[in-house]
């Protein structure tokens, strides 16, 4: 009899490791072998299949999306926000990456014994502004308290529950040849902005994170007909690792151009200085939309109507099926393969 036929529920390593590390929380190779390797087996259903930031539930007349995510950021406050505005705005995104209208949020907190409730009450007066800009409520929550030492401050816990208001499927399924691709804005401005107040740096130009709801653009986009295919916000692992995931899942070659996607010159500077690529840093108020080729410039002109502070461009094309990757064309013109990275470059940026 084999090992693991003594053993069934004795959990397998993950890429090698016996251990969780901590780049298996970044976003990257090792989080995604983590999920397929431990939480797809044991919670698989028709809900999850989509490969996508919500899922979309199916009632009687109503389809809804779902979803849930953790705050962990490090520091707890930071230049363009905090671990409130973050909790509330990243569960919108999620939700409207799915075309959802966001109606109600659940917040979970996990505080340590000692944590200043000054600090306490700051956050929780950002969530109640980031819940009435975004148009949502918080309706529900939950509070537990650790021993002093074993919770580093504070963690957060969001759930969002969004509306369907439309017939149509967005997801990476929907993904065509043709297909433009655009992102909403400059990238990399919260991954620098929060490792910069860590790292106790300073900057010429001080970088505030992008950190901001994204619903009402994308229900303006569905307003307005454009035909969108596919939507993604570009949170841990950044631009680069959104466009991967979504080539393997749809099993089409996306093919970018370095010189459209938009990079400040305070990020770009401080990427070079650091040793980081702004493609897989991280954002907490940006998109990447595959939309019909013929309706990308009134997308584009939309995206920028909404928010005239987001430089929102057209960075590529799908060009083919069946590839399930992604190149990138590079400011001198070499055709490069673009492919995740193994963890994050920034830990705990959200």
């Amino acid at each position: 009899m084999r090992d693991d036929d003594e053993h069934p529920k004795r959990p397998r390593p993950v890429s090698g490791h016996a251990n969780i590390q901590m780049a298996h929380g970044g976003g990257g190779r090792l989080m995604h072998d983590l999920i397929a390797a431990v939480f797809a087996p044991a919670f698989a259903g028709p809900e999850s299949e989509s490969e996508h930031d919500a899922a979309v539930l199916t009632l009687p007349e109503t389809r809804l999306a779902f979803t849930t995510d953790s705050y962990v950021v490090d520091p707890l406050f930071f230049p363009g926000g905090d671990i409130g505005t973050l909790a509330v705005n990243g569960t919108v995104n999620d939700l409207a990456m799915s075309g959802a209208r966001p109606l109600y949020l659940s917040a979970g907190f996990i505080i340590e014994e000692g944590f200043p409730t000054e600090q306490l009450e700051t956050i929780a007066r950002s969530m109640a502004g980031a819940a009435e800009a975004a148009d949502v409520r918080i309706v529900t929550g939950d509070t537990k308290v650790v021993d002093r030492g074993h919770g580093h401050g504070l963690y957060v816990n969001t759930a969002g529950i969004g509306i369907i208001e439309h017939g149509v499927t967005i997801a990476p399924v929907s993904v065509r040849p043709g297909d433009a691709v655009i992102v909403s804005g400059d990238v990399g401005r919260h991954g620098v902005a929060v490792m910069a107040r860590r790292e106790g740096l300073a900057f010429e130009t001080e970088i505030t994170s992008d950190c901001a709801p994204l619903a009402a653009t994308v229900q303006e986009m569905l307003r307005s007909g454009i035909e969108i295919h596919c939507l993604r916000d570009l949170t841990r692992g950044g631009l680069g690792t959104a466009l991967v995931e979504i080539a393997g899942s749809s099993r089409k070659h996306i093919r970018i151009e370095q010189t459209r996607v938009p990079v400040g010159p305070a990020v770009q500077g401080a990427c070079e200085l650091l040793g980081f690529d702004p493609l897989f840093v991280a954002n907490e108020g940006r998109f990447v939309a595959f939309v019909a080729e013929s309706d990308a410039p009134r997308a584009v002109e939309i995206i920028r109507t909404q928010s005239p502070e987001f430089a929102a461009a057209v960075i590529g094309r799908v060009v083919d099926a069946d590839k399930g990757l992604v190149t990138m064309t590079t400011v001198i013109g070499a055709e490069v393969v673009v492919d995740m990275l193994s963890g994050e470059q920034l830990p705990r940026i959200c």
